[in-house]
């Protein structure tokens, strides 16, 4: 077939997936295809996937690295299956073929194929010339050699020339999917901006994978996929992390208190704090500490010297910051706790998503020791939860625990970027100079949150500590009345929150066969599901919850229109647990996946219809 006679077709969405070695660049080649989607007007969705291991072993399954996009028109998840894959060894080949939907597309680097990395990635034949591919469209492109011809012809040594290797397969993918080279030419120039030579040999391997695609008749066809119908507004591809970060710089100009934040660095929450780092004009402070105790521990006293205080961890950097947490709570402090959560427990999987943190933050802390919990549902709604968790605390002087997760902590989607002053304000109660009422202990009748009394404010001398206090006047107490009152008072100030936060949407309707309950990061998936089965005629409606303590005033309300009720999680059944505990009165049975992977859409659906069809 002549490239001339080549067609268009027009594809709703279509999911493509890089997948290689580490090193081999597969999380920079699909960041510039997603920035270049969202400029060519597509929604999309991210997920990258690679190993924990530093320095995994070249060449094996366990080191392989993968960058997952779903663009399109209306995207809300990953994607279940790959409409292409790209290959950039044996290793990544066998470790992806099962994500790919028959009749994919599945670009391979032929120079990587020979005898010993087909053994090493454990085939006992030469997959692309065995037949075992027959299901698929293949496309064996000589990229090795290639990238290393043009690098070469740039002055690049041939370590340096391999490396560009990722280009070339980039270069395959925008010609099938009609991607403006200028776009991604503009990302390397900025990515290699001190490094002009580099940008330049890279964008010339790019236009050479572009030209070998439309030269070579490797492909019957070329696709134009559907763009997003979206309001009108500035927009950005952004990560889950990169959110966070901003949601709480907004949060600090609203209510006009500094930004501290004091973190260690950990996987996969560690992006949160190199991001508020660049950013000291907005009057952000950021300490990198000795370790997760320091880190909570420098916060609670930013909170105390009148900061928005912040700390950032993921699992097990919260079984750390657990003792001092209860100090941020007995002192009710207005502190923000982000859980990026990841696979445990232990070191786990550090690499890999999971919610399994709930349990941990609803009762990971002596004594009775509430915060307030929400979680974050989308790479972008992690700005707007960010923000909230801030006004919370700050507004009801508590501790406040906000749980994103691996997924789309580091997954990223479009994000339509808001104006501060559409943003609502934070007030939060501080104490004036000389307030002849004030008492450290002293509360609001509305919300119970004691006064923020500043120090070196005059007339605001106070003591408040680890050790329990007297009711309004603060002194150390062990009277057991005086303690029961305490602990009543602390836990009726969350309670009292349900009034201050949104009652739960249904999505669908109020009755019906099955209700579907999620929470978190798992949103997209239960949402296309819910709808997928809707469409289909079924009686299925979705409540997804974004505030876990407390919860909605309405949750029993929502609860009773259905016949039966399935929470689905990435746990083994913390939150449906928390529900049996709260609301006894309703049955509730449970669908979870522990994998370090999302849901697809294709297992939900099959489950649902399974519930359903039960007596």
């Amino acid at each position: 077939m002549a490239k001339d006679n080549l067609k268009f077709v027009e594809k709703e969405s279509v999911v493509i997936k890089f997948a290689g070695d580490s090193g081999d660049g597969m999380q920079l080649t699909g960041t510039l295809f997603s920035d270049t989607s969202a400029f060519s007007g597509n929604d999309l969705v991210t997920f990258p996937d690679y190993p924990a291991e530093i320095r995994a072993p070249h060449n094996t399954i366990a080191g392989v690295s993968g960058f997952q996009v779903h663009i399109g028109k209306e995207i809300k998840t990953i994607g279940d299956k790959c409409d292409v894959l790209v290959a950039m060894n044996p290793a990544s080949l066998k470790a992806n073929l099962k994500w790919v939907a028959m009749g994919g597309s599945i670009i391979i680097d032929a120079d990587s194929f020979d005898e010993k990395l087909v053994e090493k990635a454990g085939y006992a034949s030469n997959p692309i010339t065995d037949g075992s591919l027959s299901s698929y469209r293949i496309i064996a492109a000589p990229i090795s050699s290639s990238a290393k011809r043009i690098g070469q012809e740039h002055n690049m040594d041939i370590k340096s020339s391999e490396k560009t290797k990722n280009m070339f397969a980039l270069g395959i993918v925008a010609f099938i999917f009609d991607r403006d080279l200028e776009k991604i030419a503009k990302r390397i120039e900025l990515k290699f901006k001190k490094k002009p030579d580099v940008a330049q040999a890279n964008i010339a391997v790019l236009n050479a994978g572009y030209i070998y695609a439309e030269s070579a008749e490797i492909v019957e066809s070329r696709y134009h996929v559907q763009t997003a119908d979206m309001p009108k507004g500035r927009y950005r591809n952004i990560s889950g992390n990169i959110a966070t970060a901003w949601g709480l710089l907004a949060a600090s100009e609203k209510s006009g208190r500094p930004l501290f934040l004091g973190s260690y660095p950990i996987t996969p929450a560690t992006d949160i704090m190199v991001e508020l780092a660049k950013h000291k004009s907005l009057n952000a402070r950021v300490m990198q500490c000795e370790d997760e105790i320091a880190g909570i521990c420098s916060t609670i006293g930013a909170a105390f010297a009148g900061s928005m205080a912040v700390t950032s961890t993921s699992g097990p950097g919260l079984s750390l910051k657990s003792e001092a947490l209860g100090l941020a709570v007995m002192t009710e402090l207005p502190i923000v706790l982000i859980d990026v959560q990841r696979g445990g427990p232990s070191t786990g999987l550090p690499t890999k998503s999971e919610q399994g943190d709930l349990y941990q933050a609803l009762f990971g802390r002596n004594g009775e020791c509430p915060c307030i919990i929400i979680s974050a549902t989308s790479p972008s709604d992690c700005f707007y939860a960010a923000f909230e968790a801030a006004k919370l605390a700050m507004e009801h002087m508590t501790p406040t625990i906000l749980l994103t997760d691996g997924y789309i902590g580091q997954g990223s989607e479009l994000f339509r970027i808001p104006k501060m002053a559409d943003m609502p304000k934070i007030t939060p109660p501080i104490a004036q100079p000389n307030d002849p009422d004030f008492a450290p202990y002293r509360r609001d009748e509305q919300t119970l949150a004691r006064k923020w009394a500043l120090p070196g404010t005059e007339g605001l001398r106070h003591r408040i500590g680890g050790l329990e206090k007297t009711d309004i006047f603060g002194a150390v107490s062990t009277d057991p009345i005086n303690h029961e009152k305490m602990v009543n008072y602390r836990r009726e100030k969350v309670e009292r929150v349900a009034n201050y936060i949104p009652e739960q949407e249904i999505i669908g309707d109020k009755e019906g066969d099955l209700l579907v309950v999620s929470w978190g990061g798992t949103f997209g998936q239960t949402l296309m599901a819910v709808k997928q089965m809707q469409k289909q005629g079924r009686k299925v409606s979705l409540a997804h919850f974004k505030y876990i303590s407390p919860l909605p005033k309405n949750t029993a309300e929502v609860m009773k229109g259905f016949k039966k009720i399935v929470v689905c999680e990435l746990n083994d059944g913390q939150f449906v647990n928390y529900l049996r505990m709260k609301l006894p009165e309703f049955s509730y049975q449970k669908y979870d996946k522990h994998q370090g992977l999302p849901f697809t859409t294709e297992e939900l659906v099959t489950k649902f219809n399974q519930l359903i069809e039960e007596e």
